[in-house]
């Protein structure tokens, strides 16, 4: 629970380069050093913020962004777990020439790659960050050289990921089991979805589903799994963790938290 140093910073400090590292773009100081620094161009990854007008056009080839999406479709703050959450077959990286407004510039390059079944938000964020940053340093050449061209993004297919509210990782138990583990899923590893066991707060850290109808929220325990019903289907949970206690395996928490008959998932 304290800042450490990004992994850009610590390879930056490693090998002398300087790094400036503003709370925020906005004040003019802060623009007035990036645009001193006379960079050919700007390169943004997971930037949370919107970048001031005044910087996009201070590289001579302008900013270009990084982002986790095949856009249109995806642009906002949260692609990696929009794409999990809908059920999506594939995702993949744009390379995109950044304008004023929400990743709707042009896109100079994209890559898809599959989401498997077993993808969560952990493991396609590394994939993306690994495909990222090869597409990157193949981009900029290719864009000094004047071989890239940017093209516009399409009107149709644009969906908006807007950022994951707390109120979503709650699991409503009156939906189907595919769009609930799809949900646990996209939200591991962080900040995991959860449920609430006789008036607990309850992590579901993995689930599959399971082609068996039953009552929503009613959990049944079979053998060392536990079965619970969904609006459609049921999920069989794997992993768990209490509030303030470890992640455990499903045998190992109804062995410290047993199910008392009638209790119920809310």
């Amino acid at each position: 629970m304290r800042p450490v140093p990004s992994a850009v910073k610590r390879c930056a400090i490693a090998h002398g380069i300087e790094v400036f590292q503003p709370p925020a773009l906005k004040a003019a100081e802060s623009i007035e050093r990036v645009r001193a620094a006379g960079a050919d161009a700007l390169v943004v990854a997971a930037y949370g913020l919107i970048v001031p007008q005044t910087l996009l056009a201070a590289g001579r080839l302008g900013a270009i962004n990084i982002h986790a999406s095949l856009l249109p479709r995806w642009r906002g703050a949260a692609p990696i777990q929009r794409a999990l959450l809908a059920g999506d077959a594939r995702t993949g990286i744009s390379i995109m020439q950044m304008d004023a407004g929400l990743d709707t510039g042009p896109v100079l390059v994209q890559r898809a790659i599959p989401i498997d079944d077993d993808d969560d938000a952990g493991t396609l964020h590394e994939k993306l960050a690994e495909l990222g940053a090869s597409m990157i340093v193949e981009a900029l050449p290719e864009l000094e050289a004047g071989r890239l061209r940017p093209v516009p993004q399409p009107s149709e297919g644009v969906t908006y990921a807007r950022k994951i509210d707390k109120s979503e990782t709650r699991l409503d138990w009156a939906r189907p089991a595919d769009e609930l583990e799809r949900a646990v899923r996209a939200f591991r590893p962080s900040p995991g979805a959860f449920t609430t066991l006789e008036g607990e707060p309850v992590k579901v850290w993995r689930a599959r589903v399971a082609d068996i109808p039953g009552s929503a929220g009613m959990p049944a325990q079979r053998d060392d799994r536990l079965l619970v019903g969904c609006g459609a289907g049921s999920l069989y949970i794997e992993e768990l963790q209490r509030a303030g206690g470890k992640r455990l395996s499903v045998s190992e928490f109804l062995r410290g938290r047993p199910l008392a008959a009638g209790a119920r998932f809310v």
